[in-house]
This record gives structure tokens, C-alpha cells and sequence, in this order.
């Protein structure tokens, strides 16, 4: 280590070999003994220097030069990484500025144009950076321990003095003009990943700081209005500061809170729509775009507004394309709630139907995908009807044409990708869509470019098509009392009958949208990521399929979706695991260690709150996954599984009793499990009285576990002769049943008993077992060969000769010779 810090503090020493020392301490901080090694050796202060001494040499060493700071960045973010103690430490010696700065590059710094892309140096710096800020906040919200009730309350108070430097300098830096494009959205998903709840709790913080207006004044940049005093942007900056206003406002549990939230969007819209300039409209309108995209309640609010739905409509109406643009985008979104869609539908279809008909394709596609929105305003429901009957179906043409020429640059394809999206809601047009292959095969292309603006539309629909939205539970009483109170019912079409949807999902399988759809899974958004795993739940639904959604790497890419997400979309997640699980070889689809990763979900879905398919479909998941290896059996163990199986041997239902049964049959393969059953505990005894269920898949599975812990185990041996007063009888039913299956597993255990001890020997001996013993050995060797089990006659003889070494009987011969000798 002290060779590699001269490397790095030297004065003359070469750029390379300096660079091959850091790396080397990299390598080092990635192991606890050596982070800790690095900190108290206080060799922070001079690893930061020679990255300061690499951006001062920059320029004359050319672009590689980046190497050493982004090291230098990794090597903090190991430090900082689940250790509090260093993470201030770090922040009181390197500070935050010196980070800040690296997000403030632009393409001069690197060598490049001001308009040129920053290129892969500047973006890893940008990565770096990033994942360093969010090692500190981890590690300053306790993200690597684990809380009871208020203590992580108390954790975030010890340190919210740290909490508020760090997201309050991102704060004030993310409206900084001087911040790169790319830098600005780096800042943007830090504070939304950390503003909520489940993090550090700063949403209060975050409007108190002027948060809302700052997101507003960001998402409210157009390319089209350029100034020197212009923030630079990317087409994701819009969609990231709507979901970090979404997340705020859902922390605002209070109706004051709420309404405070509301007041700093009321000024942020005044103070621009007192200014009489059309660019003053124009920037409201998108901020309003924002909003409807993030949080929808504001936005819906200030929509409802008096004159600002008429402003929109005026702005479309205009001849000018930027404002028709915008107020088409707004209209769009505004177009969720039916109370809004009314309104709309009166005095904007005309204005939509104007736009559609520009010879501008952006604005013609807009105005289209605002009709496509408005058509499928009454969503499933077959018995309303927008527009005129057969409108729907011309429309879900237009976007078909937009989306399958290939001359139409990504964004308009994905505007026509997004009015599907509305339209597919009818079932007309879902059947349409499923047999135009040529339209299928232009929506995987354009998913898989990875766009991730493509990702809502898209998805949904996919979700659309395979009906896998969240359905109510209709009771037929309510029905039958709304068609009473006159109320309107909505009526399912025929063409969304199990059949069809069955169908569609097979040709979407086929036609490679799980390609698509992992493609797209890189998103943040949780509710993008459950509707991705709602399609391939849909999919794996049906058995074929699984094999198809497993090549594509459709399991690779639900694990983390288990894990992470809402709670509806991890249920769906876990299904989909569970489906491939019982289908495929888990070898296959969960190689190496994602075999273990799948473990914690699927005992999730054994939860009595899951449905009894759900809790099935895990139990027999598990069940493979125990047959795989040792590693797999620590890993169910370790979880709590086995607890949670044996709750389902005691439920009425047949398949979730039978499914536990062959699952602890398969965990018994581990000596922990064997263990577990040779405590002071009733788990055997269980087993026991299990062999006489009805059901004959239970029956083997509880009498395999028994043979296989009888095999290994000589406290279960005695437990199984000593745990209930009709052993005997029970041992007696396997040893005469007429299933060979059975018999076998009896003979197996009774011949492990017979093994264990002289004492449990006799004392079987002293009942009538071996009188069925002898029975099953003669009948054994008067069946016919086919019939006759080699298996059950192998472990009775077994027995039988036991018997004889432990001089508890003695043979035919034996007994001739001593009458002889008499």
C-alpha cells in the first residue's frame, strides 16, 4: 500500500502508473478489511489530490485523464458504502463542492464543442458521481440496517444536518445554467430517489426549499425558446421531474401539506401567466404537461381552473406550431379523468381533428394520439361508445401507418405506439392490432432501441392486449342491484373472452415482445416496472410459453422486479418466477445464483393475503428449487421457508396440502431439515398421520420424507415408533398397501427402524408387524414378475434378516436344527 501511495502523491512519476496504483486501491476498498485499512491510515486527503492533480493535467494528457477521477470517485463511494462513521468523515474532508463539480462538465472540458456529445469519459464521470452521492445517502439513511418502528426516525434525525448539506446543495444546483445536460438529470434522479419516505424523508424539506418551483421552472425548458441564460436539457429531464413532483406530493400525508403544494404550483403558474408574452403561455403550458404526468391530482386541479382549459384549446387552435405542439401534449394528458374528457370532447375534438390534418408530422401525430386518448376515454367497457361506431378502428389505422413506416423518425413512432396504447382498450382494436404482424414487429424494433419515453405506451399496450390490467371483483348482487337503481353497468366484449386472450398473449410471445419489454425494463418507474411484469405474467400463464419468455430473458429481468416495486407488481413478478419454476428445469431458468435470489420473493407469495393459485404456484416452485442443491435448501432454510411450507400441511385445500408435502419432501435431502424434525416438536408425528390422506400424491410425499430422514436420522427412527399411539397401525398401512409406491416407502422406513437399534427392533418384533413382514415377502415371491415390486421384497428382506442378526427370530433352518439336536 505504501509502494502504491508514493505512486499516487508522487511529483514526477508517470500518468499510467499512477493511474494502475489507484485502481489498485480501488480494488483494496472493495473489501471491508482494506476500506477500514484505507480510513484509519487517513489516505483519503491524498487519493483526492491526485485526481485534483489529473484535472489540472487534463488538458495536456488529453481525455484519459478522466480515469483517475473516476477511481478516485469509485474508491469514496466504496468508503462511504453502508458506514456511517466514514461517510461524515468524508464529507467533513473531501467535501461536497468538490463533488458537485464533476457534474458541472460540459464537451469544452474534454476536448470537445460545446455542441458535441460529452462521449463515454464525461458520462462515467457522471455515473461515478452519482453513485457516490447515493452511497453517502444510503449510508446517512441507514439503508443497510435494519429498523424497528421509530428508530429510523431517530436514525435520519441524528443526522439530518449531513441529509440537509447533501440534497440542499443538489437542490440549489439542479436550476445552476452552468450544469451540463446530462449533469442536471443525474442531480434529478438522486433527489428522487431519496426525497420519499422509504429513504430520508425530505419531501417537506423539499417544498420548504423552494423544490416545486425549481422542478417547474426545469421541466418548463424548451429547445425551441434558446438563450444564453438557458438550462441545458435532454428529453428525459421532463419525464424525471415529474415523477420527483409525483413522489413529493404522495409524501404530503396531510390535507395542509397538500395545500401548500398546491400554493407554490398556484404562484409558479400567476407569476408566468401575468407576463403577457406568448413564451410566458407557452412554458406554463408544459410545466402543466409536467404536472398531469406526475402529480395528476395538482395538475387536474389547476387544469379545472377557469381559462386554462380554454387556453389550451386557443394555443391548439393557433397557426403557430410550438404552441400547437405543447397544447396538444397537455390536452393529451389532461385527457385522463372522465370529468376532464367531457370538456373535451365538446369543444376540442374539432381543434384535435385541425392538428391531425397539419402537413407537420409532429403536430399531425399529436393530434391524432389526443383523438386515439379521447376514443378510448370509455375503456373496456363495450356499451359506450366516444365517437361514432368504426372511428376507433380508423384511428388505431393512422397510428398503424405512423408506427410501420420506417421513415418516421423515433419520436413520432412513438407517439403512434402511445395512441395504441389508448385505443386497445377496445376489443375490436386489440384483435386488429394481434393479426397485423408487420405493426407487431415495428412496436418490438422500436423497444428495443431502449428509449425508455417509449416505455408507458408501449407496456400498456401490452397489458391492453392480454388483459392483465387490475380487474374489481364483480359481485353479482351489486350488478343485479345497479341495473335496479338504474345505474350503468359496463359490459365486457366478447372478443375479450379467456380464448382470445389466450391467443393474443401467444402470438405476443411469439412475436418476441419480451425481447421488447426487457429491453425497456431499465425504467425507474415502479408503475412502468408492474405493468411490464402484469404482460409477462399474462404470458408465462400458459405452459408453452414460459420456455420462450425464459430464452428472451424475461426471469432474468422479474427477479429484481420481485424484489423491488409496488406491491401489486412484485406479486405479479413472483407469480411469473413461480409459473417458469414449475415448468422449466430451475438449472436453466434461474442459473446460478439467481436460483437463491428467487427464494425470499417466492415465500412471500405463501402469505395467507396471496390467492390460493399464488400460493400454490410458490409451493411447487419451491419444491424444485429444493431438488436442485444444498445451496438452494440452506437458502429456503435460512429464509424461514420451511416454517412457512408446513403452515400449508395443515389447510383444507387438497393441492396446497399435497404441493407443502412434496416440497418438505424434497427439503428433507438437507441434514438442517433432518434436524429441525429430531427436535422436541411434533413435525414427525405430523408426517406420520399425513401417510393416510386421501389424496395419493400427499400420501408418498409424507411417506418419502419419513424414509429419506429415517434413512439418516436414528432420533426419527424412535420418533417415528414413539410419536403417536397407532404407529404401529400407521406402519402396518404402508407395509400392506396396495399401491407399490406406498408399500415401498414403508418398507423402507421400516427397514431404517430395524437398522437403528436392537431395542426399537424388538420392540417391532413384539407387534404384529412382522407377521405382515412374512405376509409381504411371500406375496412377493408368488406374484407373477411384472406385477412382483424388487423394491418392496429388497427392504422387507432387509428387514427380515435384521431381525435374525439382532437374534429376535430365527429362520426355518435354525429351528430344524435345534429339534434335531433335541
Amino acid at each position: 500500500v505504501k509502494e502504491m501511495m508514493s505512486l499516487i502523491t508522487g511529483v514526477d512519476v508517470d500518468e499510467e502508473k499512477r493511474q494502475k496504483a489507484v485502481s489498485n486501491i480501488l480494488v483494496l476498498s472493495r473489501e471491508q478489511a482494506g476500506a477500514e485499512f484505507i480510513w484509519k491510515e487517513n489516505l483519503v486527503p491524498a487519493i483526492v489530490t491526485a485526481a485534483n492533480k489529473s484535472v489540472s493535467a487534463r488538458k495536456s494528457y488529453g481525455i484519459k485523464r478522466f480515469e483517475i477521477t473516476i477511481t478516485v470517485i469509485r474508491i469514496l463511494s466504496e468508503l462511504c458504502k453502508n458506514n456511517l462513521e466514514r461517510t461524515k468523515g468524508i464529507l467533513r474532508q473531501v467535501g461536497l463542492p468538490w463533488l458537485i463539480e464533476h457534474l458541472y462538465i460540459v464537451g469544452t472540458d474534454i476536448g470537445l464543442g460545446k455542441e458535441s456529445s460529452l462521449g463515454n469519459e464525461a458520462e462515467a464521470v457522471f455515473t461515478a458521481t452519482e453513485y457516490c452521492f447515493q452511497a453517502i445517502l444510503d449510508a446517512l439513511a441507514g439503508k443497510h440496517m435494519t429498523f424497528k418502528r421509530d428508530e429510523k426516525s431517530k436514525y435520519l434525525e441524528g443526522n439530518k444536518i449531513e441529509i440537509d448539506a447533501v440534497l440542499s446543495l443538489l437542490l440549489v444546483s439542479c436550476t445552476k445554467r452552468t450544469l451540463s445536460a446530462q449533469g442536471r438529470d443525474a442531480i434529478l434522479e438522486l433527489i428522487m430517489k431519496n426525497v420519499d419516505s422509504t429513504a430520508v424523508d425530505w419531501a417537506m424539506s423539499f417544498v420548504d426549499r423552494e423544490g416545486v418551483q425549481k422542478m417547474l421552472e426545469i421541466c418548463s425548458e424548451l429547445p425551441d425558446y434558446k438563450f444564453e441564460s438557458s438550462m441545458e436539457v435532454t428529453d428525459s429531464t421532463s419525464t424525471l421531474v415529474a415523477v420527483t413532483l409525483g413522489k413529493v406530493y404522495e409524501n404530503m400525508y396531510y390535507d395542509k401539506a397538500r395545500e401548500k403544494f398546491l400554493s407554490k404550483v398556484d404562484d409558479f403558474v400567476k407569476d408566468r401567466l401575468l407576463d403577457p408574452d406568448i413564451e410566458s403561455k407557452v412554458r406554463v403550458t408544459v410545466a402543466l404537461t409536467a404536472l398531469l404526468r406526475g402529480p395528476f391530482d395538482v395538475g387536474n386541479q389547476i387544469i379545472g381552473r377557469e381559462g386554462i382549459l380554454e387556453m389550451l384549446l386557443v394555443m391548439a387552435g393557433t397557426e403557430d406550431e410550438i404552441q400547437q405542439r405543447v397544447a396538444s401534449e397537455a390536452i393529451i394528458a389532461a385527457a385522463s379523468k372522465k370529468d376532464k374528457v367531457k370538456p373535451i370532447i365538446s369543444q376540442g375534438t374539432n381543434i384535435l381533428k385541425k392538428l391531425y390534418m397539419s402537413k407537420n408530422e409532429n403536430i399531425k401525430v399529436r393530434g391524432l394520439v389526443g383523438l386515439c386518448k379521447l376514443g378510448g376515454s370509455s375503456g373496456s367497457d363495450a356499451s359506450i361508445r366516444p365517437f361514432a361506431d368504426g372511428s376507433t378502428l380508423k384511428l388505431a389505422e393512422a397510428c398503424r401507418r405512423f408506427l410501420i413506416n420506417p421513415r418516421h423518425d423515433k419520436g413520432v413512432r412513438k407517439w403512434a405506439i402511445e395512441g395504441l396504447s389508448y385505443l386497445t382498450l377496445d376489443a375490436e382494436v386489440k384483435e386488429k392490432l394481434i393479426e397485423d404482424k408487420q405493426a407487431l414487429a415495428a412496436m418490438v424494433e422500436v423497444a428495443k432501441s431502449g428509449d425508455l419515453s417509449v416505455v408507458y405506451g408501449f407496456v400498456t399496450t401490452l397489458v391492453n392486449l392480454t388483459n392483465s390490467y387490475e380487474k374489481q371483483e364483480v359481485i353479482p348482487e351489486m350488478i343485479e342491484l345497479a341495473k335496479f337503481a338504474k345505474q350503468h353497468v359496463p359490459e365486457e366484449h366478447e372478443l375479450d373472452d379467456k380464448d382470445f386472450v389466450l391467443k393474443r398473449a401467444e402470438i405476443l410471445a411469439k412475436a418476441g415482445m419480451t425481447s421488447g419489454l426487457v429491453a425497456l425494463s431499465k425504467t425507474d418507474s415502479d408503475n412502468c416496472k408492474e405493468l411490464i411484469a402484469r404482460v409477462l405474467n399474462a404470458m408465462c400463464e400458459m405452459a408453452e410459453l414460459r420456455g420462450i419468455v425464459v430464452q428472451q430473458g424475461g426471469a432474468k429481468i422479474l427477479i429484481p422486479m420481485a424484489l423491488e416495486g409496488t406491491v401489486k407488481g412484485k406479486r405479479q413478478a413472483i407469480q411469473a418466477i413461480a409459473r417458469i419454476g414449475i415448468t422449466i428445469n430451475p438449472e436453466v431458468a434461474f442459473p446460478g445464483q439467481r436460483s437463491c435470489e428467487v427464494v425470499r420473493p417466492l415465500l412471500k407469495n405463501l402469505h395467507v393475503e396471496c390467492s390460493a393459485l399464488e400460493n400454490f404456484e410458490s409451493l411447487m416452485c419451491l419444491t424444485n428449487l429444493a431438488g436442485m442443491n444444498e445451496t438452494v435448501r440452506k437458502r429456503i432454510i435460512k429464509e424461514g421457508g420451511l416454517s412457512w411450507i408446513e403452515h400449508y400441511l395443515y389447510e383444507d385445500h387438497e393441492m396446497l396440502k399435497r404441493a407443502a408435502a412434496q416440497a418438505i419432501n424434497n427439503m428433507m435431502l438437507s441434514e438442517d431439515v433432518i434436524k429441525m424434525h429430531e427436535g422436541k416438536n411434533d413435525r414427525v408425528k405430523i408426517l406420520l398421520l399425513m401417510v393416510e390422506e386421501e389424496d395419493k400424491e400427499t400420501r408418498f410425499a409424507c411417506a418419502g420424507a419419513l424414509a429419506i430422514a429415517s434413512a439418516y436420522s436414528k432420533k426419527v427412527c424412535d420418533k417415528i415408533l414413539n410419536c403417536s399411539q397407532r404407529s404401529i397401525e400407521l406402519l402396518q398401512f404402508l407395509l400392506a398397501n396396495p399401491e407399490q409406491e406406498l408399500q415401498h416407502r414403508g418398507a423402507c422406513i421400516i427397514a431404517n427402524i430395524m437398522n437403528t437399534s436392537k431395542r426399537l427392533a424388538e420392540k417391532m418384533i413384539e407387534t404384529p408387524l412382522m407377521e405382515v413382514l412374512m405376509a409381504v415377502e411371500q406375496q412377493q415371491h408368488l406374484l407373477p414378475e411384472g406385477e412382483a415390486s424388487p423394491k418392496v421384497l429388497k427392504y422387507v428382506e432387509e428387514s427380515l434378516r435384521l431381525a435374525k442378526e439382532w437374534k429376535l427370530i430365527k429362520s426355518s433352518d435354525d429351528a430344524d436344527q435345534g429339534s434335531d439336536v433335541e
